[in-house]
């Protein structure tokens, strides 16, 4: 998926495209899209296009305000609401909304702080696997928040985001060998996740790392908590809390995550072994490399709403798996606000 996506993207031609007539008939005052990944959704050069577009066929109509999010850290995405609230004429309700996110912030910080050093606090946080991508931006955030480490992409200083995420040699998660996994893949839900893992755990250094030897490897539904800017965040500090410190009291009862058990796996895995000869001592091919102007660049390195490479898929919620999301926060993301009337589509086949 990730090399088709980085072909798509070396073409100069887009992963989406917008319901054009869609919009024209909503006439909305107000456009709310994304500047952060132009392979998780709908890109800003998409959505300007369109108002140039409709303000040529009207040159007398008031055009849409293009209202662009861009949100690197957690505190970004809080801000993030106030802007739209004020764009949409519900200041006040955006910022009892995000005061009482702050609040949450705030007690899940001084737990944090109450507590001695974690004794299995290196984590690995992979939004993709084949190749390998560690969460970026906010998530390493979080992770630091939640009294872990996240040395494959560590935020950039205290209290601040990391970068975009990279792709990682296998070597590079050997090396590190950390105490916790937590496989959150862009763009699918637990279901989708769990039809993909195979490559992964089938491969030959798998077994060896410590975390999957002690049964601390996690799947979680990062399409709806933690790949997309919104409310959900903090959702997934709190789960990390809980994790990390051994307190699932303190996890959102409805959070979408389960622990991934050592053999569940031993059919399909026998299945793609099978059908992939040599898997196990294979040589990696590396990471993507820059290396044919602006466009390969980006789709190589390109940083998803927290980091990998995503795959455009639905966003129905999950119902696989132990927990189901929490309804709590009426939007994943506050990009959900336009992207849901601007009818934004893939221009390809869908996964899932």
């Amino acid at each position: 998926m990730n090399d088709a996506v980085t072909a798509t993207l070396q073409t100069g031609e887009g992963l989406y495209y917008i319901n054009e007539e869609l919009i024209k008939l909503l006439q909305p005052d107000v456009i709310i899209t994304q500047s952060l990944c132009n392979v998780c959704s709908v890109d800003l050069r998409l959505v300007q296009q369109l108002v140039n577009d409709m303000q040529q066929a009207s040159p007398a109509a008031v055009a849409p305000r293009v209202v662009s999010l861009n949100p690197f850290t957690l505190e970004d995405v809080l801000q993030d609401a106030m802007i739209v609230g004020r764009e949409l004429g519900l200041e006040q309700q955006a910022a009892n909304a995000v005061a009482a996110l702050q609040q949450r912030v705030a007690a899940a910080k001084a737990f944090v702080a109450q507590q001695p050093p974690l004794q299995h606090n290196v984590v690995a946080f992979l939004e993709w696997f084949e190749p390998m991508f560690p969460g970026g931006h906010w998530t390493p955030q979080l992770i630091h928040m939640a009294g872990g480490t996240h040395p494959l992409n560590p935020p950039r200083g205290e209290g601040q985001g990391a970068g975009p995420s990279l792709a990682v040699w296998n070597k590079d998660l050997v090396a590190l060998d950390p105490d916790w996994i937590i496989i959150c893949p862009c763009g699918l839900d637990m279901a989708e996740t769990i039809r993909e893992l195979p490559p992964l755990t089938s491969s030959g250094f798998w077994p060896e790392l410590k975390a999957v030897r002690e049964g601390r490897v996690v799947l979680v539904d990062g399409n709806q908590m933690f790949n997309r800017p919104g409310p959900r965040l903090v959702d997934g500090l709190e789960f990390l809390i809980g994790l990390l410190h051994n307190r699932h009291d303190m996890i959102p009862r409805t959070f979408p995550w389960r622990f991934l058990q050592r053999d569940e796996l031993r059919d399909a895995e026998s299945a793609w072994l099978e059908a992939h000869p040599g898997w196990k001592t294979r040589v990696q091919k590396g990471p993507p490399q820059a290396t044919d102007g602006a466009a390969v660049a980006a789709a190589a390195n390109v940083s998803c709403c927290s980091g990998g490479v995503c795959v455009p898929v639905s966003q129905e919620g999950a119902t696989n798996g132990v927990h189901t999301a929490d309804d709590r926060s009426s939007s994943s993301s506050a990009t959900d606000v336009c992207m849901g009337a601007a009818a934004a589509a893939p221009a390809g086949p869908q996964q899932g």
